[in-house]
């Protein structure tokens, strides 16, 4: 659906607000309540972040005289606006038991009729821009309410379920994994003016590809389980240094989530055995890394990755999937989009010529843009409408709570 008519912004509102709570339907108002990390944030934390989100950028903006629902939720939910306010700390969000999660769900009852009488009445350039902008930021919330709450049950003893009622996917096998030859020489990345796109996918500028082959799928749980086997954890020359010493700190010894024997992984569906043929996730860039390395192989640019992904439709194994797991494919499929967010060699930074939003709102993404890796192409999680070839998130080198996985390059034409 294109977002930038004004005639189908309330429904995709509508739709956003209705998917997330959706995401809650299995859950206790005990559940919403825990922080598990300080990476993470408690369900009902993101409820009502992204509900804020709508009520200071844009209602407080464009409605003469709004009232806020409580003054106390600017301080308890701004994120990271610095130029906003002061906020409450990231680590301590777990501490919130008040609000209740009644209380948060009328403010967005509260907020949503406000947002929806905006919409209905004025339908100018900037409020349209605005608003499609807190749409995607509430699906980038979707995925991680369900990567944060899938850790929070994981440290549950019981290994509860989030949602047992979670489709199967259909078993497949794998093929021997392959290469196709990239493009080289210089080409044009980043959005093309078509669509939504985040400011830090702009502006759209030539950079260089050299020769290189990408792989043709993603690696998979059995090809990562090798990687295991052959004692790659205890093999300082695969690893990075700074890797080789968060490994250690920590025992990393397999992926998050993974069962000692090798055999089970706790999913959003519960504990099931781990499908050989499915791609590996939950892995940190210094585990991708490692087993490039391992494989013969590198990890892909993103400009690589993005070349790759150009003029491909987006369909995969994504939110709407509901699987919530990655799955193994058929042949012919190059899992592009979805499964799981891919690592790159890149450095997250800005591209030449990149300028942020202006106001509070270039704080969005610009400010994140050092000591963190790129990754591409969206995960089981991600909702379909809200991924594309030009978007890049990114991670910190050691992140691994995310649906984050790998696909091999390597130099050179075949």
């Amino acid at each position: 659906m294109d977002r930038d008519t004004s005639s189908s912004l309330v429904e995709d509102f509508r739709r956003a607000r209705a998917t997330t709570v959706s995401l809650c339907s299995t859950l206790a108002a005990e559940d919403t309540v825990v922080q598990s990390m300080p990476d993470t944030s408690p369900t009902k934390w993101h409820l009502a972040h992204i509900t804020w989100f709508f009520e200071h950028f844009v209602l407080e903006e464009y409605v003469k005289d709004y009232t806020r629902f409580n003054e106390d939720f600017n301080y308890l939910f701004n994120s990271y606006y610095y130029s906003v306010g002061k906020m409450h700390a990231r680590p301590q969000r777990g501490l919130l038991s008040r609000p209740t999660y009644a209380e948060v769900f009328a403010y967005r009852e509260y907020v949503d009729i406000a947002m929806q009488q905006l919409l209905q009445q004025r339908d100018d350039r900037e409020i349209v821009e605005r608003v499609i902008l807190g749409i995607n930021h509430e699906q980038q919330h979707q995925e991680l309410l369900l990567t944060d709450i899938k850790h929070v049950f994981s440290c549950n003893p019981l290994s509860p379920p989030v949602n047992p009622q979670l489709k199967l996917p259909a078993s497949a096998t794998a093929n021997e994994y392959a290469y196709r030859d990239g493009r080289s020489g210089i080409h044009q990345f980043g959005a093309t003016g078509l669509g939504f796109s985040f400011d830090n996918e702009t502006p759209r500028h030539d950079a260089l590809l050299h020769e290189h082959r990408i792989g043709t799928r993603l690696v998979t749980n059995g090809e990562y389980r090798e990687f295991i086997e052959d004692s790659a954890y205890s093999n300082s020359n695969l690893w990075l240094s700074d890797g080789w010493a968060v490994i250690n700190e920590r025992d990393w010894q397999r992926p998050l989530y993974w069962s000692e024997d090798l055999a089970t992984e706790f999913t959003l569906g519960g504990m099931r055995d781990i499908d050989e043929d499915a791609p590996v996730c939950h892995v940190s860039f210094y585990e991708a890394d490692a087993f490039a390395r391992w494989a013969g192989a590198r990890l892909p640019t993103e400009f690589e990755w993005e070349d790759a992904a150009a003029g491909q439709s987006v369909e995969g194994n994504l939110m709407e999937s509901e699987f919530w797991q990655p799955a193994a494919v058929t042949a012919g499929s190059s899992q592009l989009f979805g499964d799981v967010w891919e690592w790159t060699s890149s450095a997250y930074s800005a591209y030449p010529g990149f300028a942020p939003l202006a106001g509070s709102l270039g704080e969005y993404n610009g400010k994140f843009m050092c000591n963190q890796m790129t990754v591409r192409g969206g995960s089981c999680v991600t909702a379909i409408d809200h991924v594309r070839a030009s978007y890049r998130s990114f991670f910190y080198p050691d992140a691994r709570w995310q649906f984050l996985g790998i696909r091999l390059a390597k130099d050179g034409a075949a």
